[in-house]
């Protein structure tokens, strides 16, 4: 969650002059975001990133010589408070899996419409991992069939851990996990890590997913489709 109001700034990474171009029209429509820089490249991409910190950095996973999921990499490494959201065209389980395994804070597809884009990056700011209602229900599947080690039959949580599951299950980060139940970040972080050790999973996106399955209230990953 960003920590002041609007205009959220904006960098664009995309090998694409069009695109980039309209980028400049997209948040013409929404004076809550502001484009401040864009890049063809992911090096400059990187530097440009580094220097302005900005809010929001809209990242094309395929451009040439350096790819978006190794622009990311780097960025995530650097610990930049930048919230990353992918835009791309593809759909490939592949491509969604590895950007959001690499610590992506959204997944969208450049065919959606530009309102829908804007409504996933208001929720994006608020905290919450965004994506394409196509990709939401594809992922599901994905995982569901991904060789991951079934939870135990049994599994018993303490009323914090309930909250903190139907939390992640809305898309919400650690940090507004906190804000909303009054813990640090740091206490948050270690309910999580004892929810995955109890499912025997390895990541939150897996968590949401039993979430949904187990008919938490959160709704699992398919709560992000209402906007």
């Amino acid at each position: 969650m960003i920590d002041h109001d609007p205009p959220y700034t904006v960098v664009v990474i995309d090998d694409h002059p069009l695109f980039r171009k309209g980028s400049e029209q997209l948040f013409k429509l929404d004076t809550s975001f502001e484009l401040i820089a864009d890049a063809a490249d992911g090096p400059s991409g990187i530097e440009l990133t580094r220097q302005l910190q900005p809010d929001l950095v809209l990242l094309d996973l395929n451009m040439e010589g350096m790819d978006g999921i190794a622009v990311l990499k780097r960025l995530k490494a650097e610990k930049l408070e930048s919230i990353i959201i992918m835009l791309t065209v593809s759909n490939s389980e592949a491509d969604i899996v590895s950007a959001l395994r690499s610590g992506a804070d959204g997944y969208l597809l450049k065919d959606m419409e530009p309102e829908d884009i804007l409504a996933k990056l208001h929720r994006a700011v608020e905290g919450q991992t965004v994506l394409d209602e196509t990709i939401s229900t594809q992922l599901a599947n994905l995982l569901r069939d991904d060789n991951i080690s079934p939870p135990p039959d049994k599994i018993e949580f303490t009323a914090r851990e309930e909250q903190i599951i139907t939390l992640i299950a809305e898309g919400k980060n650690n940090k507004l996990i906190g804000r909303e139940l009054g813990i640090s970040d740091g206490t948050v972080k270690v309910h999580v890590k004892n929810i995955l050790r109890k499912l025997n999973l390895s990541s939150r996106l897996e968590t949401a997913v039993w979430a949904f399955e187990n008919g938490y209230p959160g709704g699992g990953l398919h709560r992000h489709n209402e906007s």
